[in-house]
């Protein structure tokens, strides 16, 4: 299937490794040109290389915190300048720490707002008039299925990212009109660094080994594994591209799975 992404102008954050990685990787070898965005200046140069190597795509990296109120807005800008334009925004971050509702100050929620909600909000504020002049515009916000069936140890991140869902869903409704697309998807448990924090943690907290505790999750996936990185890309390229133009306001799951439920 042609996707119909050559050329289109893609700015994805938190993409230096990990999942964002993966979609700019995946959007790159449809031919579309990406602006690639991290906090590390050695980690985002190195992963644009990689892209460019790789793909031969224009690849534009960008360093900020999307966690700083000025850092989206800067970002959007130059992103534009360097690409002509936007057609394709990926909002997506790291995630906040793990820990039990107890353990956490009023500190700690403040900071998983700006990182894991408001970094959402203030992209897509910014992103907003370039979009517009675009004839295949599209949105996708990078959350977790844990909107859906809240994991353990992950108060934070269960919390606030169900209000990114809540966002990606108005946008949809009320920008529709413009031709603006906005979607989600909702990973798993998906075999990345971040994963591997995760599961150190949890292995502390339990007493158990990483090993340990990946087989664990694992085990609660009817397919018995977690997924790779590559297959979450495949569902994110094809929801921002305009080979899925009539694709608004959906909340995909790509979790093997593993949620239980039935909505």
């Amino acid at each position: 299937m042609d996707l119909h992404l050559e050329g289109k102008r893609a700015l994805v954050t938190g993409a230096s490794r990990g999942l964002g990685y993966a979609i700019a990787r995946g959007l790159a070898k449809e031919g579309a040109r990406i602006a690639l965005n991290s906090r590390n200046p050695e980690n985002v140069a190195a992963a644009a290389q990689a892209l460019r190597g790789e793909t031969g795509a224009q690849v534009a990296p960008l360093v900020g915190d999307v966690s700083q109120v000025e850092t989206p807005g800067r970002l959007v800008g130059e992103a534009a300048e360097a690409l002509g334009g936007l057609d394709l925004l990926v909002t997506n971050s790291g995630g906040p720490p793990a820990g039990k509702f107890e353990d956490l100050d009023e500190a700690a929620w403040q900071k998983a707002v700006d990182l894991t909600l408001l970094s959402h909000v203030r992209l897509i504020q910014a992103a907003l008039p370039y979009l517009r002049e675009s004839r295949a515009a599209s949105v996708l916000t990078v959350t977790s299925y844990s909107v859906k069936q809240p994991i353990p140890l992950l108060v934070l991140s269960n919390s606030v990212r169900a209000a990114t869902v809540g966002l990606t869903k108005t946008l949809a409704l009320e920008l529709g009109a413009d031709g603006i697309r906005f979607n989600s998807v909702l990973p798993a448990w998906t075999e990345t660094e971040r994963v591997t924090e995760l599961m150190e943690a949890r292995a502390r907290a339990n007493g158990t080994t990483p090993d340990e505790e990946k087989a664990k999750q694992s085990k609660e996936s009817p397919l018995g594994r977690m997924a790779q990185p590559e297959e979450l890309a495949n569902a994110a390229v094809f929801l921002l591209s305009p080979a899925a133009s009539y694709i608004t306001g959906v909340m995909l799951s790509v979790d093997g799975g593993m949620y239980k439920g039935t909505l």
